[in-house]
């Protein structure tokens, strides 16, 4: 009887002990759980997993393409979303207001007519909220992922977190940004981003173009026909080459070029 009891205490605890545990004493099976239960978070504790606030972009949020030195165009591209330029003159944008569907701002009274609003206090705002964004950005600590992929990132599937790389960033083949709606990413490069022609980032299991954002130092390339998805805070120029769209935004510290292009301010 006693050993039948013994052998139906130790199938009961199949249940609920680790597999660490040996047939030893309760403190040992105790010892064991507790192994067992911090193992398991380590597992979880996954790059990504971490809570990653979004980065504020405040006025700036409100712009599809934002630029302190001027706003270049090859006709005809399609904008969906206000445009600016500040401190430059209006007359630095060279977007019409038929390619515009949006407000297009200017900090004095020359830019495309008929259409452009004078609200240089607005612009003013908003190139202090875009630089404040990108500082923001720029210095975010613990990253999940340091110089994945050795800055070639094409091909990957980039789970949400915050990746740094410490030179320059090339997409020379498709990449999924996978995750929820309220995942975020931000990616921090030291150098420049370039995507090549007719390649395409496509967003997976709700992913959202909102919560993505690109805080680059150097010059920002999309290639011809290529699609690109998020916001990109950039320290100097982002260059659209013919045919090339983005869901996002394209905040520059210095000039924005179109060519052909399509860009659509994500919601």
């Amino acid at each position: 009887m006693l050993a039948v009891l013994v052998g139906g205490c130790n199938k009961d605890e199949k249940n609920y002990m680790s597999p660490l545990a040996s047939a030893g004493s309760p403190l040992d099976n105790s010892l064991a759980i507790a192994a067992a239960n911090s193992s398991n978070s380590t597992k979880t504790s996954k790059p990504g997993s971490k809570t990653l606030a979004v980065v504020n972009l405040g006025v700036a949020g409100n712009f599809a393409i934002l630029s302190k030195s001027g706003i270049t165009d090859v006709y005809k591209s399609s904008v969906t979303g206000d445009i600016g330029t500040s401190p430059i003159t209006g007359a630095a944008i060279h977007l019409t207001c038929a390619e515009v569907s949006g407000i297009i701002y200017t900090a004095d009274a020359t830019g495309p007519l008929p259409c452009r609003v004078v609200n240089a206090s607005r612009l003013t705002t908003a190139v202090l909220n875009m630089q404040t964004a990108y500082t923001d950005a720029a210095g975010r600590s613990n990253p999940d992922y340091l110089n994945l992929g050795a800055g070639n990132i094409g091909g990957k599937t980039l789970t949400a977190g915050l990746y740094k790389f410490t030179s320059n960033v090339v997409i020379p083949t498709n990449v999924t940004i996978s995750g929820t709606s309220t995942d975020v990413w931000i990616f921090q490069i030291a150098g420049t981003l370039n995507m090549s022609s007719a390649v395409k980032i496509t967003l997976k299991g709700g992913a959202q173009a909102k919560n993505i954002f690109w805080q680059t130092s150097g010059n920002v390339t999309l290639g011809t026909t290529s699609h690109f998805e998020g916001s990109i805070l950039c320290q100097t120029a982002i260059n659209m080459q013919t045919g090339a769209s983005i869901n996002g935004r394209m905040l520059a510290q210095t000039a924005v070029t179109l060519q052909m292009s399509t860009v659509v301010k994500p919601q």
